[in-house]
C-alpha cells in the first residue's frame, strides 16, 4: 500500500488538481480494467497517461491513432525476411504493460476493433498464432469529443463496454493553473518521476483485492442499480453482465485502497457514473431529452441506498 500511496503522490505532483482521477486510475489498475480519458485538447490526458506508466517498472508503448493506422500496426504482423528466406513474427505495441491509445477515435472501426481481443482476453492473435500479454496490462485511451465530426469515428458499443471507466478531465481551477504556471516555468515534473511500483507488486495487489468481501445487502444494491439501468424509460440498452462485474471489481479495489476488507454502498455509488455513462445506450426519445449523465443520476436516485451499518456485515 505504501508503494501505491507514493505513486499517487508522484502523479499528483505532475498533474495538478486531478486527485480523484489519479485514484480512479489506480482503481482501474488493481481491478484489471482499462480507462478512456476524454476532454478537450490540452488538458493533460497524454501527460497523465505517460506519467502513470512511468511510476511502474513496466513496458510502455504508445500508438498515435490516425485514419491510416492498420490493425497490424497495433497487434503485429508476420512478414517475410528476405535474408533468412523465412516468415518472422513482429509483435505490435499491444505487447506491453501500459498501452497509450492516443486519440483512439481517429482510427477506423476496423483498427479500433484490433484492441477488442487483447483488452478482454490479454492475448493477441496474429495469423493464427496467439501471443499472450502478461499482467499487469492496461489500455489508457484518449479522445477529444469536440472533434467528433472532423475525421473521427465514434467508438462502437463493444469497444466502450471494455473500458472500465470513462473519465472527463475537464479544465483546472484558477488556483491549479497558477500552480501549473509556477511549476512548469522552470522545469517539467515528468522528468523527475521515479518508479514507485513493481510489476510483481501490482500482480500481488490485483489478487488481494479479489478477497474484499461484499455483503448480501451491498450485492443486492449493486444488482438493483444494474437492473434499474435496463428498465429505465429512457434507456434502450442497459448495463451488461461485463459492466456488472466491472462495478464489483472496481468497488473491491476502491475499498482496498481505503484500507477496508469490505465494500460499502458508498463504494458502489461513487463509481457508478464512471462505469455506467459510456455503457448506456439511450432510446431515440431519451437522447433528445437528456444526456447519459442525467440518466445515470436518475438511476442512482431511483435506487435506495442501504443503511451502511447493515451493509458492512463481513
Amino acid at each position: 500500500m505504501e508503494q501505491v500511496k507514493q505513486a499517487k503522490v508522484t502523479l499528483n505532483n505532475v498533474i495538478f488538481g486531478k486527485e480523484e482521477v489519479v485514484d480512479l486510475l489506480f482503481i482501474a489498475l488493481l481491478a484489471q480494467g482499462h480507462v478512456l480519458l476524454e476532454s478537450v485538447p490540452g488538458t493533460g490526458k497524454t501527460k497523465l497517461a505517460k506519467s502513470f506508466a512511468k511510476v511502474m517498472e513496466g513496458d510502455f508503448n504508445r500508438v498515435q491513432f490516425t485514419p491510416d493506422v492498420l490493425p497490424s500496426d497495433v497487434t503485429g504482423i508476420r512478414f517475410f525476411n528476405p535474408k533468412t528466406q523465412e516468415f518472422e513474427l513482429r509483435v505490435g505495441p499491444v505487447v506491453s504493460n501500459v498501452l497509450l491509445a492516443d486519440e483512439i477515435n481517429r482510427a477506423t472501426p476496423k483498427t479500433q476493433s484490433s484492441l477488442l481481443e487483447v483488452m478482454e482476453e490479454y492475448q493477441s492473435t496474429i495469423d493464427g498464432e496467439t501471443i499472450k500479454v502478461e499482467a499487469p496490462f492496461i489500455v489508457l485511451a484518449t479522445q477529444n469529443p469536440v472533434e467528433s465530426n472532423y475525421g473521427t469515428f465514434p467508438l462502437p458499443e463493444a469497444q466502450l463496454d471494455r473500458f472500465l471507466f470513462k473519465i472527463d478531465l475537464g479544465y483546472p481551477s484558477n488556483e491549479e493553473e497558477k500552480r501549473i504556471l509556477h511549476t512548469y516555468r522552470t522545469n517539467d515534473p515528468y522528468d523527475e518521476i521515479t518508479a514507485s511500483l513493481t510489476l510483481e507488486k501490482i500482480r500481488m495487489l490485483q489478487e488481494e483485492i479479489k478477497q474484499i468481501s461484499l455483503s448480501d445487502v451491498v450485492t443486492d444494491y449493486l444488482l438493483s442499480l444494474i437492473h434499474e439501468s435496463r428498465s429505465h424509460f429512457d434507456v434502450e440498452l442497459g448495463i451488461s453482465p461485463r459492466g456488472m462485474l466491472a462495478l464489483m471489481r472496481a468497488a473491491q479495489a476502491r475499498a482496498f485502497l481505503q484500507n477496508r476488507n469490505y465494500v460499502t454502498p458508498e463504494d458502489i455509488k461513487e463509481l457508478v457514473p464512471y462505469i455506467f455513462e459510456h455503457r448506456l445506450i439511450l432510446s431515440m426519445e431519451g437522447s433528445i431529452k437528456k444526456t447519459a449523465r442525467q440518466v445515470v443520476n436518475e438511476i442512482i436516485k431511483n435506487v435506495s441506498v442501504p443503511v451502511e451499518a447493515g451493509a458492512v456485515g463481513k
